[in-house]
């Protein structure tokens, strides 16, 4: 019962941060994730042009510069 009851009360401190997210934060959400999307359409148009991936992938790192986590702009897949 208590864990039925801890993990309720997370849920409701997680909704309520949710609900706090302001509108301005929203909006600069919004504007990051177009920003990544559109670096991640810089790399594809690179990729297609016939360039090599490392450089593709330079590129693509220097447009994500302080987007977001990690080197691949918040996106990561196989090869």
């Amino acid at each position: 019962m208590k864990k039925h009851l801890l993990s309720l009360s997370l849920a409701l401190l997680a909704t309520a941060a949710f609900a706090q997210h302001s509108d301005k934060e929203t909006q600069e959400d919004i504007a990051r994730h177009r920003a990544m999307a559109a670096a991640h359409e810089g790399a594809a148009k690179c990729l297609a042009s016939g360039k090599k991936e490392d450089v593709c992938m330079a590129e693509l790192q220097a447009a994500c510069k302080g987007l977001a986590i990690g080197k691949y702009c918040g996106m990561r897949h196989g090869h």
